[in-house]
């Protein structure tokens, strides 16, 4: 039974795939292949199998090509806009770093004015000060005078009482030229207190003159200080606040932080003092109040300025780059499960250089198991960052680095899928969103 059905599939086959012979010739012989149907057949399925198979790989080859093609136009497009980016950011920070330039500048400059300006009003109080007691000198003599005359009238009365009673009988002609001498006499010592309390007047008058152009120079005097205290004030609102701001966004107390600054202050000059004009303890005036305010909100600022040196707001990676794993929970590169990812990722190029993000101390390069070659550099306030998978080390532990100074190169030693850099940012030992100090940083550097 089977081998009828097994014949009967035979001479199926061979009404579309007859038998063929291949016939093979040498000098001596001449020998044949047989080709059977069943052979032939499988042959057919294996050519159209592999033919089959070539188109599809073909297919895919071409589409990875064109999908790489577009990768790579996308990445290209992203680093071109990042690059933008941070060309805008570099202009904006050398704008604000000029603009706190002019802004101390013109404060100096103000404080010189502002100093002269005192100097010039106090010449003038003292000037006034002598005037009106030279005014109050001159209404004493005139009053002694009017004493004087008063006194020489009634002198004259009594000489006169005096000689009428001695002459007793003296002639008319007598008494009338005695009263003609007095009268003359009384008549030159009155014009001559006259013309001297005109002249007294006349002075009073023009000290008073002299005494209301000084108020009204004093008064133009406060209005220029004024308007210049204003234009201080709004300079450095518009410099302080923007620090501010960063600090508070990234996690930190500004009060605190100056605090920290101030206690480990160790550069010449030291903070601004008040200024003071009285030297007797009096109450300060309000432009004293206004200019210690303003020396403050500068001393504030130069305290953020160092600050800021000392906290990682600084990028690691200045060459072109791409974000490939952030800060948080994700699925293990390799196949571990769900694990805490402690930092962010940056991928570039092999050898790409690696930048430390503030001044700080190396404490650690060398090898680390999973980090590969890692850096960790200590900074103030309790902050350590991290740079892992490197495929150089450029520093040394204990040696001291500045920001923007370079540690080490881009690689995939250790732990790692592919070339990238893995930054970490540590707060007293805690891993933080490195990107929190990068964001807070993007309106500031």
């Amino acid at each position: 039974m089977l081998n009828r059905i097994a014949y009967r599939v035979h001479q199926s086959l061979e009404r579309h795939f007859p038998e063929q012979r291949l016939f093979l010739k040498s000098d001596t012989e001449t020998r044949f292949i047989r080709l059977r149907p069943t052979t032939q057949i499988i042959a057919l399925v294996g050519g159209t199998l592999a033919l089959a198979w070539t188109i599809v790989a073909t297919a895919l080859i071409m589409m990875d090509s064109i999908g790489a093609g577009s990768a790579r136009e996308q990445s290209m497009r992203q680093q071109a806009l990042y690059e933008e980016r941070l060309n805008a950011l570099s202009s904006d920070r050398d704008l604000r770093a000029e603009e706190a330039a002019r802004a101390q500048e013109r404060f100096n400059i103000a404080l010189t004015q502002v100093s002269e300006m005192q100097e010039r009003l106090l010449a003038s109080e003292d000037r006034r000060r002598e005037l009106e007691t030279g005014i109050e000198a001159i209404q004493d003599t005139l009053r002694e005078a009017i004493k004087e005359r008063d006194m020489a009238r009634a002198e004259a009365e009594r000489v006169t009482l005096a000689l009428n009673a001695q002459a007793g009988g003296a002639t008319e002609l007598g008494r009338a030229s005695d009263t003609l001498a007095t009268l003359e006499f009384l008549t030159g010592a009155l014009g001559e207190a006259a013309e001297e309390r005109n002249e007294v007047l006349a002075e009073a008058e023009a000290a008073r003159e002299e005494v209301r152009l000084i108020a009204d120079a004093k008064e133009a005097l406060q209005m220029r200080n004024d308007a210049i205290f204003s234009k201080l004030e709004e300079a450095l609102t518009v410099s302080v606040e923007p620090l501010d701001k960063m600090f508070r966004e990234a996690g930190m107390s500004p009060d605190d932080l100056i605090g920290a600054v101030r206690e480990g202050y160790s550069g010449q000059g030291g903070p601004l003092t008040p200024i003071s004009f009285s030297t007797s303890g009096a109450a300060p005036s309000a432009e004293e109040l206004r200019a210690n305010a303003i020396l403050t909100g500068l001393d504030r600022m130069n305290m953020y300025r160092i600050a800021a040196f000392k906290l990682p707001f600084a990028m690691p990676v200045k060459d072109s780059f791409r974000w490939t794993s952030g800060f948080g929970y994700r699925r293990d590169p390799k196949g571990a499960g769900t694990r805490m990812h402690e930092g962010t990722d940056l991928a570039g190029a092999y050898g790409t250089p690696i930048y430390a993000t503030a001044d700080g101390v190396v404490t650690h390069a060398g090898w680390d198991n999973g980090y590969g070659r890692l850096v960790k550099i200590k900074h103030d306030f309790g902050v350590e960052t991290r740079y892992a998978h490197m495929s150089q080390i450029r520093v040394e532990v204990g040696q001291r680095v500045s920001r923007g100074e370079r540690i080490g190169d881009m690689g995939n030693s250790g732990r790692s899928t592919g070339t990238h850099l893995h930054y970490e940012v540590r707060l007293s030992g805690e891993a933080v969103n490195p990107m929190t100090f990068i964001k807070a940083a993007k309106n500031v550097f």
